[in-house]
């Protein structure tokens, strides 16, 4: 049997190759075609990769997108659209932990609107601490957020807060408070910080001067000097700025100076204020200008009057007793100090007093001035 041998040669030199030569060169093709594949299949899963990732970062700027939206419709209190851009944006992306955490701030900001509504209806029906206990409640619930939308919802509670408190003040205003309840609902007035509330303060204020006056008053005529200097210091701590309280202390200060020496030369100086009463009543020292009876706004009688100094001297410690008179029949008579303390010559001077239980109607009241009572540096 002839067997042929497939003979090589040598594409550039022409040479005969050895027969095992021709063999790799063979294997070697064949090598090199299955590559193909392999490179095609890495190609195509990089090609999806990058469509993917590319996918993943337009969700991810639509969600941003949808975020940013969301937190400008929280910041002007519409919480519905905020809620729907920042569940769409948990849509386009899950891991989204910011829209996460905003939207669940979003749904507790919509359960406090619904709380202040609760609120405003307990604050109609006059239940007072039940309105507070929710916007307490509430603010309680916006501790753990913060940020430009939540500011705004704080602030707004705040003023819900403020209004049930001035209401509540009114309301307690209206019950006929006495004395100790007008000092403590001083100071929760004066915690609210809105015009509303300083007017109502100005009131609680001219009520305190009004009773703690009157007060010290009946003491000071009684010669209880302790007891009216404690009242008016007393009056004087929520009030201090009142010139007739500070006036009424002075008074009750050099009365008391005054009461203390006639206590140690009594009857010199009986005789000798005898004398000196008698005296300056004769010269006309005090001349009274205006007596009049008014009604306030929280239906007491209030005495009012002026009058000037037409000495030549310094004079002080000025009491006007005065008479009030139904239909000609006397009803009381009083002492009060005019204010300022001292006045020089040509000075005006005022008094005023407010009683508290009188009722008959205003028009029915006359005053008559019996009195008018001082003393000079020379006494």
């Amino acid at each position: 049997m002839n067997v042929r041998t497939q003979e090589s040669y040598c594409i550039k030199c022409g040479k005969k190759m050895p027969e095992d030569v021709h063999e790799r060169l063979e294997n070697r093709k064949i090598v090199n075609k299955n590559w193909y594949f392999p490179m095609a299949v890495l190609g195509f899963i990089l090609l999806l990769a990058g469509s993917y990732y590319i996918f993943l970062q337009h969700q991810t700027s639509e969600a941003q997108k949808l975020y940013q939206q969301a937190e400008e419709s929280a910041v002007e209190h519409d919480y519905v659209k905020a809620d729907e851009y920042l569940t769409s944006a948990l849509d386009h992306d899950q891991s989204f932990s910011q829209a996460d955490v905003a939207l669940r701030f979003v749904q507790t900001a919509k359960d406090i609107e619904a709380t202040m509504e609760e609120a405003a209806e307990h604050m109609e029906e006059q239940e007072f601490q039940d309105a507070l206990s929710l916007i307490n409640e509430a603010e309680n619930n916006l501790s753990h957020y913060n940020g430009d939308a939540v500011t705004p919802l704080i602030n707004t509670l705040t003023t819900k807060r403020s209004t049930i408190k001035l209401e509540q003040l009114k309301h307690k205003l209206d019950q006929d408070p006495d004395i100790n309840e007008l000092k403590t609902l001083l100071w929760d007035a004066d915690a609210i910080q809105t015009d509303d509330a300083a007017d109502i303060t100005a009131t609680i204020r001219s009520r305190i001067i009004d009773y703690t006056f009157s007060q010290a008053s009946e003491q000071l005529n009684d010669n209880q000097f302790s007891d009216a200097l404690l009242l008016v210091e007393d009056g004087l701590k929520y009030t201090p700025e009142s010139e007739k309280l500070q006036s009424l202390k002075t008074t009750i200060e050099k009365e008391k100076t005054a009461f203390e020496t006639a206590q140690r030369q009594r009857i010199e100086q009986a005789i000798s204020t005898a004398e000196k009463e008698r005296e300056l009543n004769e010269n006309d020292a005090i001349e009274l200008v205006t007596a009049d009876v008014e009604r306030d706004d929280q239906g007491d009688i209030v005495i009012k009057g002026n009058v000037k100094s037409v000495a030549t001297i310094p004079i002080n410690s000025i009491l006007v007793t005065y008479t009030l008179s139904i239909n000609g029949e006397e009803l009381l008579t009083n002492d009060v100090y005019v204010y300022p303390d001292t006045l020089y010559p040509g000075d005006d001077g005022e008094f005023e007093f407010t009683h508290f239980d009188i009722e008959q109607p205003r028009e029915d009241i006359s005053i008559e001035v019996d009195k008018i009572k001082w003393y000079t540096d020379q006494q």
